[in-house]
């Protein structure tokens, strides 16, 4: 277990949602004239909230897409406030929606230098071409992840699928970084 604390931030949450029933979207959009709707270049309306920032994509089928959640919480509550305010303005929606946590994106500082040269040749599952991308692409399997790895002690942890995941990760790759001598932190002033 690494001495060092990282800083880890959850950027983004990406979560779809069931309805179980079809939806009038032009309706949405005679009740909600903030809300943006062109079938002829998207199939779905995009819903916004201020407080939580969401975008939530809402398609005929009655199925959803949640995005802009900084925690699953969030997702959970950005859902169920367009519910209620589709249903104040008497849109038919008959069950409780189904949200399901797709992605989950976080970044993170580890707060030491890693050695990109190296990790390619001590870790496998780790893609590093720098003329096509500054940074190595490293494939976790548990939890199944993919990492970012950037030399100034940076990630970006995709595809958890729970909070607890982005947490569990970046404890795993910061200890087999360490472990394999491939980070190296400022000496304390």
């Amino acid at each position: 277990m690494s001495k060092r604390k990282p800083i880890i931030c959850i950027q983004n949450i990406v979560a779809s949602v069931s309805l179980n029933q079809k939806i009038d979207l032009q309706k949405i959009v005679e009740k909600f004239p903030q809300t943006e709707y062109n079938p002829s270049v998207f199939p779905g309306l995009v819903f916004r909230l201020k407080k939580p920032k969401t975008a939530t994509l809402i398609f005929g089928t009655g199925k959803m897409v949640c995005t802009g959640a900084k925690s699953e919480k969030e997702s959970h509550s950005a859902v169920e406030k367009v519910v209620k305010e589709l249903r104040s303005e008497g849109i038919q929606i008959t069950e409780k929606p189904i949200v399901k946590i797709q992605n989950i994106v976080a970044s993170a500082t580890l707060g030491g230098e890693i050695d990109l040269e190296s990790l390619v040749y001590k870790l496998t599952k780790v893609m590093y071409e720098p003329e096509q991308f500054p940074g190595a692409v490293y494939r976790m399997d548990e939890p199944k992840v993919v990492f970012l790895i950037f030399s100034a002690g940076k990630l970006v942890c995709v595809g958890a699928k729970k909070e607890e995941q982005v947490y569990e990760a970046v404890d795993k790759i910061q200890a087999l970084l360490e472990e394999k001598e491939l980070i190296f932190y400022p000496a304390p002033s």
